[in-house]
């Protein structure tokens, strides 16, 4: 079992130099206990999202760890100019010796797409103009492309990246009638809500991977679920500390569609904080209860990789830092030992 981070690096209510570095500090404690990967998401003019560039903060990350992967989830492709984000994406890959991971997506707020002249209805066109031109540029050294919104003759690509073809790719998974592209291709997921849901795709998965792969010699990509996690001292105290961030991150989450009398309904996270505890998505207590409430939704959602947020809402740097160190110290151990007994 792997663990990786998930990071909107929403508004905490300090000042955002401060966020910034207090989420690089916590980077720096990822590095150091052996998580997998450092995710991040794009977001624009809203409190949700505060590393709307992410290759400019992810630079930093590189900098500041030397083992942690890490990587935009997503960069989403249907606002930006694709041979920007093919440069982007050599450059971070070479600056942190082959650690990125590329998670890639079209954007799911139709007011932050507006932003950028996008709609509904072109959004998707772009996506897989862009992605198809950011993978050839990224394989390839001149790029030859003719769409209906990218055309490109003889572009050159001085720019590489360290791992060939591709750094890993991630994309965001809600249907399972959206698996097979991904399992087909080897791409790694990442779902959220219910276990229950989730386990419909990671079935779904598996079972297209083993018809176009050989699962003796390919290591089956991760499919990854995410979670809020507060680990405390005693269960009062990690719900009560897990209650606050979430409203605050939940607040931050609808800021957009409030604020145009929208909103969301139907969201894979419920809004109420009862509700989302007693779903798995929030798991909050000692370490021994997390360990164990973990274990459960890592069985029923069939995931092998769990997406782990200990920063979210108005959680202050030391909340999040102490709850990330029970975790190392108490939890991950345990799947550590689970791992080795298999």
């Amino acid at each position: 079992m792997k663990f990786g981070i998930f990071d909107h690096l929403d508004k905490s209510g300090v000042d955002l130099h401060q966020h910034f570095e207090n989420r690089l500090k916590l980077a720096e404690i990822y590095d150091r206990a052996g998580f997998h990967a450092y995710h991040i998401a794009e977001h624009h003019g809203t409190p949700l999202g505060m590393a709307s560039s992410p290759s400019v903060f992810l630079a930093a990350v590189a900098q500041r760890t030397r083992r942690l992967r890490f990587g935009p989830l997503v960069y989403t492709l249907s606002l930006a100019h694709p041979i920007r984000i093919v440069e982007e994406v050599c450059m971070l890959d070479q600056m942190s010796g082959g650690r990125l991971e590329l998670g890639i997506g079209r954007g799911s707020s139709p007011y932050e797409m507006a932003f950028f002249g996008v709609n509904a209805q072109n959004s998707t066109e772009l996506y897989i103009e862009s992605y198809d031109v950011v993978m050839m540029g990224l394989k390839e050294k001149t790029i030859n492309y003719e769409g209906k919104y990218f055309q490109f003759k003889g572009v050159p690509i001085e720019l590489e990246c360290l791992q060939k073809p591709t750094p890993p790719i991630w994309y965001g998974m809600s249907r399972p009638d959206a698996v097979p592209w991904a399992a087909q291709n080897a791409v790694n997921i990442v779902c959220q809500g219910p276990a229950a849901p989730v386990k419909a795709i990671t079935d779904r998965y598996r079972e297209v991977w083993s018809q176009h792969h050989n699962a003796s010699r390919s290591e089956l990509p991760l499919m990854g679920l995410g979670r809020h996690i507060v680990v405390a001292q005693s269960q009062e105290e990690a719900i009560r500390i897990a209650k606050k961030g979430f409203d605050a991150w939940y607040s931050n989450f609808q800021y957009l569609w409030r604020a145009n009398n929208h909103p969301l309904k139907g969201y894979s996270i419920p809004e109420n904080f009862e509700e989302a505890r007693a779903q798995g998505i929030v798991i909050a207590g000692t370490a021994q209860q997390v360990g164990e409430l973990l274990e459960q939704e890592i069985e029923k959602s069939g995931s092998n990789y769990i997406l782990t947020r200990f920063a979210f809402g108005n959680l202050s740097f030391q909340e999040s830092k102490d709850s990330l160190e029970r975790f190392e110290a108490d939890v991950m151990p345990l799947f550590t030992k689970a791992t080795e007994l298999a």
